[in-house]
């Protein structure tokens, strides 16, 4: 990575959803954006289409020929139901390069999977009138550890454990010439992901309503208490890391508004943080 002053990086929120069909928020997705370059983490459903708006508004990194690089946290469906959209749609679109991604163990055999069930689309694309390019559909996987992954002259990227049940989960750190960005992924409160963001300028973050939780039943209780972050215990985390900003995303409201959700974190940190919001930008 090469400082460059003149390069700005902002943080676009594609999608804040969670499994819950919410149509004001897609699946799990960010995007950093680097200059004239974008790297997403996670690719939830809607991704394609939340670029594609993100690219209208003005961010021309997002146009969606020009995603080349993903980062995933972990397998969950919620955070992976968008990848043949992210492989396919972008490829139709024009882009000549192979996708490039990073994640976990079991990366490889997903998008071998994915690819093969659209093999009759490819094949048709690529043998039939369509004058589709011959390279765009590909995927290059990198199945990743802890530690650096990822660095080019604008950015370099780090994998940071997370706590998420049985899943090898991660969440990652952006360094650009001019932010340092941290994204949690789902996670139980994680201390590698709390010392990852101390004094970072952003942290998004996970997070579920601690009030909401006490209306649920005694089994979801159990299971979400070993895998997400109440916003009580986000606001302690915050407390020992104090970033610039504290974006939440992949809310579990449970009932409360997000005014509520905002009030439970902010009883506990006195730093800024806002809810975030699909195409939000940071």
């Amino acid at each position: 990575m090469t400082a460059d002053s003149a390069v700005t990086t902002r943080v676009v929120l594609l999608g804040t959803g969670t499994p819950n069909a919410d149509p004001l928020r897609s699946g799990p997705s960010v995007a950093v954006v680097v200059g004239d370059c974008a790297y997403l983490v996670d690719f939830g459903p809607g991704v394609v289409r939340r670029a594609a708006e993100a690219f209208a508004s003005g961010i021309a990194a997002l146009e969606p020929t020009r995603i080349e690089l993903a980062f995933l946290t972990h397998l969950h469906s919620d955070h992976t139901a968008g990848y043949a959209d992210l492989i396919l749609t972008p490829w139709v679109l024009g882009r000549a390069e192979a996708l490039q991604v990073f994640g976990p163990t079991g990366l490889l055999a997903m998008t071998q999977s994915v690819l093969k069930a659209y093999e009759s689309d490819i094949h048709e694309r690529l043998e039939g009138a369509e004058p589709a390019l011959p390279t765009g559909y590909s995927v290059t996987v990198h199945e990743i550890e802890t530690g650096p992954v990822y660095e080019d002259s604008r950015v370099r990227v780090e994998a940071v454990p997370a706590r998420h049940g049985s899943w090898t989960a991660f969440g990652y750190r952006f360094t650009t010439a001019d932010r340092n960005i941290v994204i949690s992924g789902d996670t139980a409160p994680s201390q590698m992901i709390q010392e990852a963001a101390r004094g970072c300028d952003l942290l998004v973050h996970e997070v579920y309503s601690t009030s909401g939780f006490a209306r649920r039943t005694p089994a979801w209780r159990a299971y979400h208490a070993q895998v997400h972050t109440s916003a009580h215990e986000l606001a302690r985390i915050a407390c020992q890391a104090q970033p610039g900003l504290l974006v939440l995303y992949h809310q579990l409201f449970w009932g409360v508004s997000e005014d509520e959700l905002l009030r439970e974190v902010r009883s506990g940190y006195a730093g800024r943080v806002v809810s975030g919001q699909d195409l939000g930008v940071y």
